[in-house]
């Protein structure tokens, strides 16, 4: 059955399918890893990166597209992961752009949606890279708003979408040379292409979804009430969360300053407080002993699209925390993962770790909760990965209470590097931000793992097994064994300029083969200084970080 139209209903259901399809071929998307290795994270990323969006419309009835668009389209936001996981954040935050006008659309208005989805995902990104997710988006969407019209189904519009994405796809091999020389296509166009695809069968009935049937929740997830009885005193209050629609006949939502709401929140004793504004939302997460009086205080500024309180007594998943100590000059959050990293860049002064790195990306909304909890005028980001850069950008232009410094840091290695520099006193905060970026920008970065496929990349074979050394985003060294490669990776550097060797041991290496490296370490390179730690990381057997 062809439709004119579709309403929010539909566009759950669909939402729900591209989901589907995407977690379906998750993995198939993160194999698509232009170097041979197994850190690739890009499907994962878009699937949880949707989930976000999906578990804000979970419960909602509406049939209003623009209704149930605002809310997906805030849920991506929040829930996005990894550089892709942005980018198709703000897709759906430009589709929802032209979608919150309506009830319903057809093909024309989709046309005009996706193309406002065009201009949101290109504005994201400094410097747009061509063979991506953004071309293979632009063109498709180029292509099916070029030939439907005023007739058009709104099937027509997805299958002319999906006709030219296929067809784009293949193309970003021909783009983008490294992606030719390794035989794979742009990851997270890919991803993107199988979203469109699950839209596209729920639309057409091949594939059934019911946004709304009831899921009986997991045994260990349900509420024991019996913790809280008749005589039971209420100790930790409740945690109370909300999304705020601004509305124009109180307030101006363009204009609207943050700081009214948190300042009713403080002067009603409020805690753990966290609360930002997207476009017109409003998002608080507040611990209260008085949900009731705040939430009619809100209303003074608009209405509520969820609201959620939770008893804290019952034992939910957020643990009840102390109050932290009162807001100082500046805090140093960095991304790291492995046991001896997180434990090293604490030595070293980082106030908060945001686990995640190489194949766990942490969200936009990870990011701001842990800028909440630095209670700082100044905050220091050290991403560490360049998958995660935009995410902590996304939440940094989020997060109005304080000001957020996103370091560029490529690797742990110059997360390590650009650490060495902050001491306490410090009162010049640009300056500092300064003297972090160049601290980073001058350790030399390798990363020791093993091939998981055959591949040719700049002249170099590899072959399934071998383990090779990635410098600075470049494969320099394929070896037999993970030592081997290490070796040959500080051949290659120049003493005269570099003085510091620095190694971290990953979880998977044997103190046998870790006391053997070291030992040929110090006998074949004097002239370096050699510091060892058990950094305990998955994927990669070792790090280096030359200095």
């Amino acid at each position: 059955m062809s439709r004119q139209t579709i309403d929010g209903k539909c566009f759950a259901e669909m939402l729900q399918g591209g989901a589907a399809v995407l977690s379906e071929h998750a993995q198939e998307i993160n194999d698509l890893n232009v170097f041979p290795v197994p850190d690739g994270d890009t499907g994962t990323n878009m699937a949880k990166t949707l989930e976000g969006g999906l578990s804000e419309i979970s419960s909602d009835n509406s049939e209003s597209i623009g209704s149930l668009s605002d809310k997906f389209a805030h849920g991506v936001l929040l829930g996005a992961r990894g550089n892709s996981g942005v980018i198709l954040s703000q897709i759906f935050a430009g589709i929802n752009a032209e979608l919150s006008k309506y009830d319903k659309v057809g093909a024309k208005e989709l046309a005009k949606a996706f193309g406002c989805g065009i201009q949101k995902a290109y504005s994201a990104v400094q410097k747009p890279t061509e063979g991506t997710i953004l071309t293979v988006f632009r063109e498709s969407t180029e292509y099916a708003a070029a030939n439907v019209t005023d007739s058009s189904t709104v099937e027509d519009f997805f299958r002319l979408h999906i006709e030219k994405a296929r067809l784009s796809l293949e193309k970003t091999k021909e783009i983008l040379p490294v992606l030719k020389e390794a035989d794979v296509v742009d990851s997270g166009a890919a991803g993107y292409l199988y979203i469109i695809m699950g839209m596209y069968a729920v639309l057409t009935g091949e594939l059934h979804i019911d946004m709304y049937k009831s899921v009986t929740a997991k045994e260990e997830n349900r509420i024991n009430i019996n913790l809280f009885t008749r005589d039971s005193k209420l100790e930790f209050g409740y945690c109370t969360e909300f999304l705020l629609r601004l509305m124009s006949d109180r307030t101006d939502p363009d204009t609207f300053d943050i700081s009214e709401v948190l300042s009713i929140l403080q002067e009603l004793s409020g805690e753990s407080i966290v609360a930002y504004k997207t476009e017109d939302v409003v998002k608080v997460h507040v611990h209260t002993f008085n949900p009731g009086e705040i939430l009619a205080r809100m209303q003074k500024f608009g209405e509520f699209l969820t609201v959620k309180i939770e008893n804290m007594s019952l034992g939910h998943s957020e643990s009840v925390k102390p109050k932290n100590n009162p807001s100082k000059k500046y805090s140093v959050l960095t991304v790291a993962s492995g046991e001896g990293l997180c434990a090293l860049f604490r030595e070293l002064g980082a106030d908060e770790i945001v686990a995640g790195g190489q194949t766990a990306n942490p969200s936009t909304e990870e990011f701001i909760s842990a800028f909440e909890r630095c209670e700082s005028e100044n905050i220091f980001v050290l991403p560490n990965n360049k998958n995660v850069f935009l995410a902590a950008k996304q939440a940094a232009e989020i997060y109005t209470k304080a000001k957020v410094y996103i370091i560029p840091t490529k690797n742990l290695m110059q997360g390590y590097g650009a650490l060495s520099v902050i001491t306490p006193g410090i009162t010049d905060m640009d300056a500092l931000a300064e003297s972090i970026e160049r601290a980073a920008n001058g350790v030399i970065g390798g990363e020791i793992t093993r091939a998981v496929r055959d591949v040719t990349i700049d002249g170099k074979k590899i072959k399934t097994g071998d383990y090779i050394a990635i410098t600075d985003g470049e494969i320099t060294a394929v070896s037999e064994t993970a030592e081997e490669a290490v070796i040959d990776t500080i051949s290659e550097i120049d003493s005269d300029e570099y003085e510091i060797i620095t190694l971290f041991v990953g979880k998977n290496v044997s103190e046998e083969n870790r006391a053997s490296l070291t030992e040929k370490i110090e006998d074949e390179f004097p002239d370096f200084t050699l510091e060892v730690f058990i950094g305990g990381q998955d994927v990669y057997d070792y790090l280096i970080a030359i200095e």
